[in-house]
């Protein structure tokens, strides 16, 4: 297969499969959301080193422990690759210290067609963090088998959302699929500011309004760095069948470094009926 190495594997998160595992299952064991969906058909999560991130995007994780998926899709912001509106990986699989994830290449193909008004570009050997970081948390929650649809977006406006979200509905249509929209919260803050951004967007986010999110970013009133990433994962879930939103974490940088007077922001929610 040709895979995608990691430019983040003993850096953002343990490089050993055996610290990597014992890592990722002490956060899972730790986590305790409540109040869950009946069904579950997306999740949001972080994408901060584990170290920061890793307790809250736990909460979100481990809500689909043992789900039967076929494929996943995680959108997310593009942080640093500018070539189109939509990215998505040219490799067959992803690498990881704990396997190869494949890549949906017959599934991209067709939510390419289906979008000939989007500009794309497929990457070899991207350095973008956002889709690699949620790997070894499914990796460990989800039976082997899955495939990936990575999607990172340099367009995040609210024509992208609609228009990808309903052609991944449509895509996932009959599929055992979990859809996951992988952000962090509000940036550099002082801590009680961050929190203030940081409930904003979250409570948009319960309130199952995509709208809500782009609003929130717009007006300042919340903040997320992959704002269009989780617009797009609620449209997408709510066309899918999902009706609510339920936030089981929430963190800052802070929380875990102890550093309060600039602070990125973690929220972890599930998305179902």
């Amino acid at each position: 297969m040709d895979i995608r190495p990691s430019p983040i594997a003993g850096r953002w998160y343990p490089g050993t499969a055996r610290e990597l595992k014992r890592v990722v299952s002490a956060y899972l064991e730790a986590a305790r959301p409540e109040g869950l969906p009946q069904s579950i058909i997306g999740l949001i999560a972080p994408h901060a080193g584990l170290r920061y991130s890793g307790p809250v995007a736990a909460c979100a994780f481990k809500a689909v422990q043992g789900m039967d998926v076929q494929t996943v899709v995680i959108v997310c912001p593009s942080h640093f690759h500018d070539d189109a509106a939509v990215l998505t990986s040219a490799h067959a699989g992803y690498a990881t210290p704990l396997g190869v994830v494949p890549v949906e290449r017959a599934g991209l193909r067709r939510l390419r067609a289906a979008l000939p008004k989007l500009d794309w570009a497929e990457l070899r050997e991207d350095t973008e963090h956002a889709i690699e970081i949620e790997l070894p948390f499914l990796q460990c929650v989800l039976p082997p088998g899955f495939t990936l649809l990575p999607l990172m977006l340099r367009d995040q406006t609210a024509a992208v959302v609609r228009l990808l979200g309903d052609a991944l509905a449509e895509l996932l249509a009959g599929v055992r699929a979990l859809l996951v929209g992988s952000s962090d919260l509000s940036h550099y803050y002082p801590q009680k500011t961050a929190q203030r951004l940081d409930a904003e967007m979250l409570r948009q986010i319960e309130a199952f309004s995509a709208e809500g999110v782009l609003e929130a970013q717009a007006t300042g009133r919340g903040e997320a760095c992959g704002y269009g990433a989780i617009a797009t994962t609620l449209r997408a879930a709510g066309a899918l069948g999902a009706r609510c939103a339920k936030v089981v974490g929430y963190a800052t940088s802070g929380d875990a470094g102890g550093e309060y007077d600039s602070v990125v922001g973690y929220g972890a929610a599930v998305l179902g009926s």
